[in-house]
């Protein structure tokens, strides 16, 4: 009798034993399974992906019981697409402009079509804008007063930036459409006038945001910049002021998975989930929420978004100039016709 109970003990630790293992063996295995992806993104957004990525994680974890841990690197649009050429292995691209993708693209690291989805590949949207001191103490209510004598404007550098090509772009396209006083509707007053305004642009920094942020340091008179950079500032403290310009253009911001590298880290379907949950409701409402112009149709139908971004008088796009694959290398290529210009203005 008491040796069938010691066989029964033995068998019911035996069992747990097992149980244990089995257990210990799914932990190891589950931790084994954890994901990192690589964000390589302009820098203007990072305040807006820093609250959209743990809604992410939040959201694989739930659905996959994967955890996901994403490693961000923020810099100028046009550095960070050189970068992932040179062997910078993020998993997704989120950049300002079309031709720092395409640049990917053409390097064979990105074989899909990205575009290719309701959104056409961009995931925000904003206006380029005027960003003034406080009680706006040079009166700047429009691109033409940009010209005004003594006026010190800063802007992101376009050798490096994205942003600043749609700062240029924005007051190249008012001119040319018409929307400056005392330039012809013509596409060469339109080249002159941008350059105009650069006469009097006195800080060019590598990106966006150290733009922006060099101008809440007290840097310059006005800074051209993103609708969304004025909002963060206000949402932080600051007292700088916007000023929407009679004409602009509309900013249209590209994200895609980088192949070469998913298919190299194994990182495929957590990446393209994540890039996916960028459009979803969730997501949009927290780009909105930091003063990027949402591209879900949903919320822009939304009263507190409609007031939160008013209608521009005269918003056009890159097609004004023929799109992005004829307006960067006609205008901001080695030999494009802003580069010149702006090596005759600043002796570069």
């Amino acid at each position: 009798m008491l040796s069938n109970r010691r066989s029964t003990r033995l068998l019911v630790l035996l069992s747990l034993l097992a149980v244990f293992a089995v257990v210990s063996a799914t932990a190891s295995h589950a931790a084994a399974a954890d994901v990192t992806l690589t964000l390589g993104a302009y820098s203007v957004p990072s305040e807006a992906y820093g609250e959209i990525i743990p809604l992410f994680a939040k959201y694989w974890l739930d659905k996959t019981g994967q955890k996901v841990v994403v490693k961000e690197s923020y810099g100028g649009s046009g550095s960070q697409s050189r970068a992932i050429i040179g062997g910078f292995e993020a998993d997704v691209a989120a950049l300002s402009l079309e031709p720092d993708m395409t640049r990917i693209v053409k390097a064979n690291l990105i074989t899909h079509d990205w575009k290719k989805n309701d959104y056409k590949g961009f995931v925000t949207d904003s206006v380029v804008v005027l960003a003034v001191r406080k009680d706006n103490p040079k009166a700047i209510k429009d691109w033409k007063d940009l010209t005004q004598s003594g006026l010190e404007i800063i802007t992101p550098d376009p050798a490096s930036s994205g942003g600043a090509k749609w700062n240029i772009l924005g007051a190249y396209g008012a001119a040319k459409r018409g929307y400056v006083d005392g330039y012809a509707k013509t596409d060469e007053a339109g080249l002159k006038f941008a350059g105009d305004v650069f006469k009097n642009v006195t800080v060019m920094d590598k990106d966006g945001r150290e733009s922006f942020l060099n101008f809440e340091r007290g840097v310059g008179d006005v800074a051209i910049t993103y609708e969304s950079e004025v909002f963060g500032g206000q949402k932080a403290g600051e007292d700088s002021q916007i000023v929407y310009p009679t004409s602009t253009i509309l900013i249209e911001t590209p994200v895609a998975v980088i192949d070469a590298y998913v298919d190299k880290h194994g990182t495929r379907e957590v990446a393209e989930a994540f890039v996916n949950f960028l459009w979803s409701t969730d997501a949009q409402k927290v780009f909105a929420k930091y003063g990027f112009r949402p591209v879900d149709p949903t919320l822009l139908k939304d009263p507190e978004i409609i007031k939160q971004f008013p209608a521009m008088k005269d918003q056009f796009t890159i097609d004004e100039f023929g799109g992005w694959d004829k307006a960067d290398p006609a205008i901001f290529g080695k030999d494009g016709m802003f580069t010149k210009l702006l090596t005759e203005i600043k002796g570069q």
